[in-house]
């Protein structure tokens, strides 16, 4: 759900509730804290906390039986858009709450554990690659699977580089570009070796692009 990391941020009682009304279309309390193996009271408050967060709707179920009807919580659209690929708009806003929440620096730490997952899933793959040049060629490879679009280069004059046209987190930079070193330091520690980062404007000579200069042997 969202960036790897997001669950050590939020409660993870909210994160059993949304799993919970996902994979059931929506339960009464009953039912809801009878499988989140919590009190009645516990799983309406984190119920009524995500409804007022925007995250689900409530609405009251008729009984069968004497008593009062029940209390139905399903998730909204806003929910759902938490299970599929997120999107840039929805990525901007979910940083902004994690913010309102957690504290001015909760995005920042959420993206810094986005990166540290990466660096986990990917440094085995690259660890099969028999040189610097062969390394960095996988890691672009593992870069377009998430959404980047680029390719490798090589000239005498700027030798070799990763150069990226699209990258699917360009906005958040925009609104936290901290975060662009964050990704720097984590290219650096899976090549093993210096990357200099050049944001290089479109023009006559093409688009704008982002150019990853990778420092190799007898580079300057």
């Amino acid at each position: 759900m969202f960036l790897p990391g997001f669950r050590d941020l939020v409660k993870p009682q909210w994160v059993t509730t949304l799993e919970q009304l996902k994979l059931s279309g929506g339960l009464p309390v009953s039912e809801l804290s009878r499988r989140l193996d919590a009190s009645y009271m516990a799983a309406k408050q984190y119920c009524e906390d995500l409804k007022e967060l925007g995250y689900l709707e409530r609405s009251r179920l008729p009984r069968t039986e004497v008593g009062r009807p029940e209390i139905l919580y399903r998730l909204t659209a806003k929910a759902m858009a938490l299970f599929p690929q997120a999107g840039v708009s929805f990525s901007l806003e979910l940083l902004e709450q994690v913010k309102a929440l957690f504290g001015e620096n909760a995005p920042e730490r959420l993206i810094f554990q986005h990166f540290q997952t990466q660096q986990e899933k990917w440094q085995p793959k690259l660890s099969k690659a028999k040189s610097l040049v062969e390394k960095a060629t996988l890691l672009s490879a593992l870069r377009e699977k998430e959404g980047s679009f680029g390719r490798c280069r090589y000239d005498t004059i700027h030798g070799f580089r990763i150069e990226e046209y699209h990258h699917p987190m360009q906005k958040v930079y925009e609104k936290y570009p901290r975060a662009i070193l964050m990704e720097v330091r984590m290219l650096e520690q899976l090549l093993g070796t210096k990357v200099n980062r050049k944001e290089i404007p479109g023009g006559k000579d093409g688009p704008a692009r982002v150019d990853y200069e990778v420092s190799t042997l007898g580079s300057p």
